[in-house]
């Protein structure tokens, strides 16, 4: 098979993945919606004041309200314009704000899908035993201690789950609840005494299952809920059966892996 051609010689757009980054406090979640700000309105705003045309842009994923993203890949297909790619990553970093980096745009392939052709997503839930002035506002604030190692062990089950029915948000839009996760642990922070993070890593989410699974593991965490009682929570595949939908400041999405594409260097490796 031949490889994808990257430039257009009729003036054509060529299709292009950004990494970007935000915290996710001043804007309503990843997708456009009516009456709020968005991540995705921002940036499709920016790409219409550098380009002239209304450009859509397609995210690996649409993070809720207050929800950061370290690592988030989006594609838009980019009109024949007068400016090179690094114009292009100027002008939308001076355009998206404070709250918005955007640190790379690269060309790919014409039929590349930054949210089809992700194998794999990972998030990160930060939580911390101490206050902290500065970590604050990005963060949980426990209160008490939890006991981590009741909390992995209870995290060490999820990757032989299937359905996870009883931490997805009800009435949602979701065809199934079947997710692969790949792991999922508690790890300390080093360097921030009494901090932990929650990493987990699957081919796909369900809306909120991320802070509904972190809700119950601080349920174990707290000597409320038992290791067999958080196995009896993913067999009932009901919402209701599990814990709270923990406070979106503190998650993250962390990385999106694709076969393709190393969206941490901006490696873009042509398909043959």
């Amino acid at each position: 098979m031949a490889t994808h051609i990257l430039t257009r010689s009729d003036g054509g757009a060529v299709r292009f993945f950004l990494t970007l980054s935000y915290r996710g406090a001043p804007f309503h979640g990843w997708q456009v919606q009516p009456g709020a700000v968005s991540v995705q309105e921002v940036i499709e705003d920016a790409l219409m004041k550098l380009t002239g045309s209304r450009v859509a842009v397609t995210g690996a994923g649409r993070t809720d309200a207050g929800v950061n993203a370290r690592m988030m890949v989006a594609h838009a297909d980019i009109p024949s314009v007068n400016m090179s790619a690094d114009a292009l990553l100027r002008g939308l970093n001076a355009l998206c704000g404070p709250d918005i980096a955007v640190h790379s745009v690269t060309p790919v392939h014409s039929d590349a899908h930054a949210r089809f052709d992700a194998t794999s997503r990972t998030y990160r839930y930060y939580a911390t035993e101490r206050k902290s002035p500065f970590f604050h506002w990005l963060s949980w604030q426990c209160g008490s201690r939890l006991d981590f190692e009741a909390m992995n062990a209870a995290a060490a089950t999820l990757p032989d789950v299937s359905d996870f029915a009883s931490f997805a948000k009800l009435h949602s839009d979701a065809r199934t609840t079947i997710c692969h996760v790949s792991r999922a642990c508690w790890i300390p922070v080093d360097h921030l005494p009494g901090a932990w993070y929650f990493e987990i890593t699957a081919d796909r989410f369900l809306r909120n299952m991320v802070r509904a699974v972190v809700g119950t593991l601080v349920e174990v965490g707290r000597g409320k809920l038992s290791l067999d009682g958080f196995r009896r929570v993913v067999e009932a595949r009901d919402r209701c059966a599990a814990g709270t939908s923990m406070p979106p400041q503190a998650l993250y999405l962390w990385d999106v892996g694709y076969p393709y594409f190393d969206a941490n260097t901006a490696t873009y490796t042509p398909i043959i």
